[in-house]
């Protein structure tokens, strides 16, 4: 699956649906990983620091809240990059919201152009656990419907996979802020570690 999996990211590389479409991106795409790795987490999209300075997932101030959640996990960022899959529902920064603050949410149509890349990475690598990370990765598992109260804190088995949604981490979230929310992201990571020590990840 290794070859078919290079070939599909350099596809990814090279696409132009959404520029096509007239939407602002910026960057190349992002996402890391290879075909053996048995746990993949998905974000919404990447920002400004990932796609201009790092080239990385998740590398940015909310991905540096998402390592600091992995390591109460028992997973060293480094290792965690060398060893699982890491991409996006979109996978190339949508540029900045237009008020200045912070970055512009993909729309509805750009996620669906963008879509059958991320299935085609779901189903090359087969990860046996995934962490979706914030409402728009979320819905991709779960639909519009479900509120993050009812879905983060808990583990599910999803198309015979372990999946383990996590709030997006970002500084500026109010929903991360709360007590209540917060012992569900513990539960949440709770969760993670019970799968880390069953599976040996």
């Amino acid at each position: 699956m290794e070859d078919e999996l290079k070939l599909l990211q350099k596809q990814i590389m090279t696409c132009q649906r959404c520029l096509l479409a007239g939407y602002p991106i910026q960057g190349p795409p992002i996402f890391s990983g290879n075909a053996d790795a048995r746990l993949m987490v998905i974000g919404q999209a990447p920002g400004r620091v990932e796609a201009g300075q790092t080239l990385k997932p998740f590398s940015g101030s909310a991905g540096k809240r998402l390592f600091r959640w992995f390591g109460q996990v028992g997973w060293e960022e480094d290792d965690f990059r060398a060893r699982f899959y890491m991409s996006s529902v979109t996978k190339c920064f949508p540029g900045p919201n237009k008020s200045g603050r912070g970055d512009r949410a993909p729309s509805r149509k750009e996620q669906r152009l963008c879509s059958d890349w991320l299935e085609a990475e779901l189903m090359l690598v087969d990860p046996e656990v995934v962490v979706p990370v914030g409402k728009m990765a979320i819905e991709r598992f779960f639909g519009r419907n479900r509120k993050l109260v009812d879905i983060i804190g808990a583990r599910f088995q999803i198309d015979g996979r372990i999946v383990v949604p996590l709030p997006h981490p970002s500084g500026a979230s109010a929903w991360i802020q709360k007590p209540e929310h917060q012992a569900l992201i513990q539960r949440a990571l709770g969760h993670l570690a019970e799968v880390r020590e069953s599976l040996d990840l």
